[in-house]
């Protein structure tokens, strides 16, 4: 099934003129920035986040300008966050390009990054809509919370699922959840309807972000980062996790220490990998996909038009199947 497709039908007139907005918001004349913007436009991307933002938009209303500039505004901001992750994180390359940090320096990807995070409070200025305003600035204060959350919990020694919940709750589910919350807000949904469209956005950003994880567990270059890569920058996700929990291995934590530690090595790390697919933890990630897919699931059958229904369930089943 062609599920992009099926996904944009509905909104394609509204996606292409997101499109070229956002292309407006990150061109500026010529020099180092307008080098460093364009480094940024050609990674493309899918735009999942604004095509759920206009989804939602159309189920409850008809998309418009303030519907746009929500999702120009979040979308500048999730692109400014991953500027500034790349240096935060140390990585060299995003969405198979070089990051900007790696292409540039700290320093420009740094100045870059607050650049297009002020674009992004323009943009969602220009909605003159305060509670979108609102939601933007408290996205963006969760977003870094979550980085820092996750920062932290690298030196805590704990194994745990529950702050492994709290951090992609903070990280990812909240993206989601702001994407479906902005959407409806944007064509005057009831505090009611937007709380459920909220709780269907956050269920596919739990999905999205385990989904993610998984793909550490394996190597494919369309990915775009390699297999292990999560461990390498001290980070243990759900299927480790699960198997660290409920199979006692002294071997095992021992690498799992190493990982927390940032001394493991790839070969110790392709250990911790085989004991994590061993022990259940890649289907218990799964099992746990499917039960946040299937609150999502109910969301679609008791909330969607039936003419949006199609491209509703196409893009949960694109998030949880999906391979890049």
């Amino acid at each position: 099934m062609d599920y992009l497709s099926t996904i944009r039908r509905p909104i394609a007139t509204e996606l292409n003129e997101f499109s070229a907005l956002f292309q407006q918001c990150l061109s500026q004349g010529e020099g180092l920035l307008e080098s460093v913007l364009s480094h940024i436009r050609q990674r493309g991307g899918k735009r999942m986040r604004p095509i759920l933002i206009m989804l939602a938009a159309k189920n409850f209303g008809d998309v418009n300008d303030i519907t746009q500039n929500a999702a120009l505004g979040l979308e500048l901001l999730h692109t400014a966050s991953l500027v500034h992750d790349d240096v935060v994180v140390e990585s060299s390359d995003r969405r198979g390009q070089p990051s900007v940090n790696a292409e540039y320096n700290n320093k420009v990807a740094v100045l870059v990054g607050d650049y297009i995070l002020s674009t992004a409070l323009l943009r969602v200025a220009l909605s003159n809509n305060h509670e979108i305003v609102q939601e933007l600035a408290e996205l963006g204060r969760t977003l870094a919370a979550g980085e820092i959350l996750q920062l932290s919990n690298i030196s805590n020694k704990e194994i745990s699922e529950d702050v492994y919940y709290q951090v992609i709750d903070k990280k990812t589910a909240v993206l989601f959840e702001a994407c479906c919350k902005l959407g409806a807000i944007s064509v005057g949904a009831s505090r009611d309807v937007v709380e459920k469209a909220a709780k269907f956005g956050h269920n596919i950003g739990m999905i999205f972000q385990i989904r993610d994880d998984i793909f550490d567990y394996y190597d494919s270059k369309e990915i775009g980062k390699p297999t292990g890569n999560d461990m390498l920058e001290g980070k243990l996700t759900l299927p480790v996790i699960y198997s660290l929990t409920h199979y006692e291995s002294s071997a095992m934590q021992t690498l799992a220490k190493k990982v927390k530690n940032g001394t493991i090595n790839s070969d110790e790390i392709a250990v911790l990998i085989e004991f994590a697919k061993q022990y259940g933890g890649i289907k218990y990630a799964e099992k746990k996909m499917g039960e946040f897919a299937k609150e999502a699931q109910t969301f679609i059958d008791e909330c969607v038009k039936p003419e949006l229904k199609d491209a509703f369930n196409a893009y949960l089943e694109y998030v949880a199947q999906r391979n890049i």
